[in-house]
């Protein structure tokens, strides 16, 4: 008899589910202390839990009989995720289950601020009837913007489309046929900001998107546009966002998250063209059976057969000996799909993995899935590795396509990715040195042999004296010191490609002036 134990609140749904299960034994206790819960976690086989539990690594560690730990929801952090993987615990979330509810909030936000609802019910009940000053705007055939594809941009789009509105998206890791489903138009930021009469943001909180939309992007904006955020606090920078508002940059906005949270005494709420809601983007009776069912599910699932769904940190079941082959040239595949990413520049629709020689010997799937990881990790709003990668990878519209050989040229082993993009093709191609320390050697028919860590500056130029000085006059004048140089060229071009290490990340500015100079066709810096 399996045992579960439910430390936070789910819906009866979902429990009633749990007891159906005649060889599941559920306990339910909420509100426990850590204390609390170690004196009784050891005793079950599986957590359920939603934001309130903490899963620290003393409960794992009291936690001897425990297999899964399952959130309602799709934020973990609230579960200490090295912990359980080094305890053997599954981590597993439901990731699409409220996904209908934001995106709904989303929509609904629009129609509120179109139609002045907010300042509507407040004129009302203050004994006033101002219809002349409440004139709103119908949204048909107006353009409803969307910064992030995944499945809640997604959805709103397919909402945005049913009410007769131009939709335009912009998500720079989905492949074009996604967009195209949905019947959304693919369009670059600066595009989408500057024709947005709604502007709605669906992605990932993660460094690269922390304020994307700020003075910048609210300047480019229409006078008579709306922005609504139902993603995540912190990619609208609120200080351009209060000024854009109070001067007139942008009509209106509402927001369901914050900087902070609650956000308390922020200068939005001196404004009047903003409204306010408390993170209610998963707030819907339905949304909250939603992820209460299929966690449960998932628990019961992994418990029962051992599949586990949307988990976070299970490894590719392959066996001992064939993950001893395999993990050197993983490392290197992990290294080099973090290179493709940043070498792309657009969404890749199709992965190529090939094996040659000494690699040709190991589980190419392994290597391939780590790969993926690599070009994803960063990217997504829940974590990539091994066991979810593929799924988020199809969910991207991206292929993947595999092959090896025993045959090989130069090399004793090589590990080639091809990145197939819209307007471009990338490929990398990486080797072993002693069996352990990957170099690449080959990027984009550019024979270059370059050792992948740190912070690294690749630049395509024009094959002719002065350019690496320049390049290096640059980042002397801005202290950045260089660790590593190395040029290659091809078999018959008049261009040439550098990578050189540096001591740290350029700023914008340093690497604009890169790129601004006359004979660099191109400046990318990749972070590892």
């Amino acid at each position: 008899m399996k045992k579960i134990l439910v430390s936070d609140k789910l819906a009866d749904d979902g429990i009633n589910f749990l007891n159906e299960q005649t060889d599941i034994q559920v306990h339910i206790q909420v509100g426990m202390s850590e204390d609390e819960l170690c004196d009784i976690v050891g005793d079950f086989d599986a957590l359920l839990i939603r934001s309130d539990t903490k899963v620290t690594q003393r409960v794992l560690q009291a936690a001897t009989n425990l297999k899964v730990v399952g959130r309602a929801g799709i934020g973990v952090d609230n579960v200490d995720i090295p912990a359980a993987t080094e305890q053997g615990v599954i981590v597993m979330n439901t990731p699409d289950a409220n996904a209908t509810t934001t995106a709904e909030l989303a929509i609904a936000h629009m129609f509120s601020l179109s139609r002045n609802l907010p300042e509507a019910s407040v004129s009302v009940r203050a004994g006033k009837w101002e219809r002349a000053k409440l004139v709103g705007a119908e949204i048909n055939h107006k353009t409803f913007a969307i910064l992030g594809f995944g499945t809640i941009g997604r959805l709103a789009a397919k909402r945005a489309v049913g009410l007769g509105m131009r939709v335009i998206a912009y998500d720079p890791f989905v492949t074009p046929g996604i967009f195209e489903e949905c019947g959304a138009q693919s369009v670059d930021l600066e595009t989408l900001v500057k024709e947005a009469d709604y502007l709605t943001l669906h992605c990932p909180m993660i460094e690269k998107t922390r304020g994307i939309i700020g003075a910048e992007q609210l300047k480019a904006m229409k006078k008579t546009s709306m922005l609504i955020n139902c993603a995540r606090g912190g990619l609208v920078d609120e200080t351009a966002l209060y000024d854009a508002l109070k001067n007139g940059e942008i009509a209106k906005a509402a927001l369901d998250v914050y900087e902070q949270e609650p956000p308390k005494d922020s200068p939005l709420f001196e404004l009047d063209n903003i409204s306010f809601t408390p993170h209610l983007g998963a707030s819907t009776r339905e949304a909250q059976v939603a992820v209460s069912v299929e966690i449960a599910r998932q628990a019961v699932t992994y418990l029962k057969t051992g599949e586990a769904i949307n988990a976070l940190n299970l490894s590719t079941k392959i066996s001992a000996e064939e993950l001893k082959k395999s993990r050197p040239f993983m490392m290197l595949a992990n290294v080099m799909g973090k290179m493709m990413a940043d070498l792309a520049g657009e969404p890749i629709k199709t992965l190529e993995v090939s094996l040659f020689g000494k690699a040709a010997e190991a589980e190419v799937r392994p290597v391939s899935v780590e790969a993926l990881v690599g070009m994803l990790a960063g990217q997504m709003s829940t974590p990539v590795n091994s066991v979810n990668a593929e799924n988020i990878a199809k969910k991207q519209g991206i292929a993947l396509v595999e092959s090896k050989t025993e045959k090989t040229e130069g090399y004793v082993s090589l590990v080639k990715l091809v990145g197939i993009c819209e307007n471009k093709t990338i490929s990398v191609v990486g080797t072993l040195l002693g069996d352990r320390h990957p170099r690449i050697v080959n990027v984009n028919q550019f024979e270059i042999e370059v050792v992948p860590e740190g912070t690294m500056l690749v630049t395509e130029h024009n094959d002719k004296p002065g350019v690496i000085s320049a390049i290096s006059s640059i980042l002397g004048e801005s202290n950045i010191n260089i660790s590593r140089m190395q040029v290659g060229v091809p078999d018959s071009n008049d261009k040439a490609m550098a990578v050189i290490s540096v001591s740290s990340p350029l700023p914008d500015e340093i690497l604009e002036k890169v790129r601004d100079l006359s004979f660099v066709n191109c400046a990318i810096q990749i972070n590892l």
